[in-house]
């Protein structure tokens, strides 16, 4: 029988077998996989002061699973909210403002003196102006009932754009010692995070991830449209701006905690998709988060002990997410 005779869903299986695979087993093969990483990360390797090591390498995967939560969940939640796969929270000009702001910081209170901030001060400001920033764009943009795919993208071409000018205006008034500060905050990296802002920022994600929890059985129903939704019972522009507040503060406290990573959201929750048979939220949602914790955990685990490379594992997860990204679009995702 050849696939043209085939009803359009049979046919669309019998192209991508891979989502004949139930969700549950694709989350419990990920979660064995991310566990042995987590496990090969700690001990391999594993040598002299344990009581020093240890502790230090534990913070380290503890700030990659926590990045990996936050990431895929806000992604997945903002692509629910914007009803399109290819927009995230980072590329609505996410980073630019994170750029911004450390430019800025450097340029009110010297490279020195930023460097000499408490990690606890400098972290909750950058959230805070983050957090701030994102919900009242967010809000303006989605919770109003004219909401178009071509103004989204063109307002977070435009504010990235105005915010990476404006900071590489202020770049080239600094100092050349001040700007080689900047530029060890503009990558992502997670072999310098505190023990004490991962406890912050686990707490704030956790207090989230409980409001999300609360309402995830409208997360569905969202995903059918605004219309549909307020048709079933939801409170649209409540539920979406509650929606945003949580994005907000997870991919706020992700970038001010380790730095930006434009594309991983983009890269995990697109994998995710592609493995789910059923696009449920309780399917999408483990199953991009486990890819994340794979991927940042896996990928620095091969860059440290198999090709020894003296790299931040955000430039490669930027490339392949960028090229991932280009695919979308060239396949037409764009809804």
């Amino acid at each position: 029988m050849s696939t043209e005779a085939l009803p359009p869903a049979l046919s669309q299986h019998r192209r991508r077998p891979v989502r004949s695979i139930p969700p549950r087993t694709w989350i419990l093969g990920l979660a064995i996989l991310a566990a042995a990483l987590v496990a090969a990360s700690l001990t391999i390797g594993l040598q002299g002061d344990v009581g020093y090591v240890l502790p230090r390498r534990a913070i380290k995967v503890g700030s990659m699973i926590l990045v990996a939560y936050a990431v895929g969940v806000s992604t997945v939640l903002f692509q629910t909210v914007t009803s399109n796969r290819i927009l995230t929270p980072s590329i609505m000009g996410f980073d630019a403002l994170y750029v911004l702001i450390q430019t800025m910081l450097v340029i009110a209170l010297g490279g020195g003196a930023l460097l000499s901030l408490s990690d606890p001060l400098r972290f909750g400001i950058e959230v805070v102006l983050m957090i701030g920033f994102s919900f009242l764009l967010y809000r303006w943009l989605f919770t109003g009932g004219g909401k178009s795919l071509h103004l989204m993208l063109l307002v977070g071409i435009v504010f990235g754009t105005m915010f990476r000018g404006f900071s590489s205006l202020l770049q080239r008034l600094i100092d050349p010692s001040e700007f080689l500060i900047l530029q060890d905050l503009f990558f992502a990296s997670f072999n310098n995070v505190d023990g004490m802002l991962l406890g912050c920022a686990g707490t704030a994600v956790a207090l989230v991830s409980g409001v999300a929890w609360r309402m995830r059985h409208s997360f569905d129903v969202l995903a059918l449209g605004r219309d549909t939704a307020v048709n079933l019972g939801v409170d649209h522009k409540r539920s979406v701006t509650a929606i945003l507040v949580i994005c907000s503060v997870l991919v706020a406290v992700s970038t001010a905690l380790v730095g930006p990573v434009t594309f991983f959201g983009l890269l995990v929750a697109s994998l995710a998709y592609q493995l789910c048979s059923n696009f449920r939220h309780a399917a999408v949602l483990p199953i991009a988060v486990l890819l994340g914790v794979i991927a940042l955990v896996g990928g620095q685990l091969v860059l440290e002990r198999i090709f020894e490379f003296d790299t931040a594992l955000s430039i490669v997860i930027e490339f392949v997410g960028g090229l991932v990204f280009l695919i979308l679009l060239l396949r037409g995702a764009v809804k």
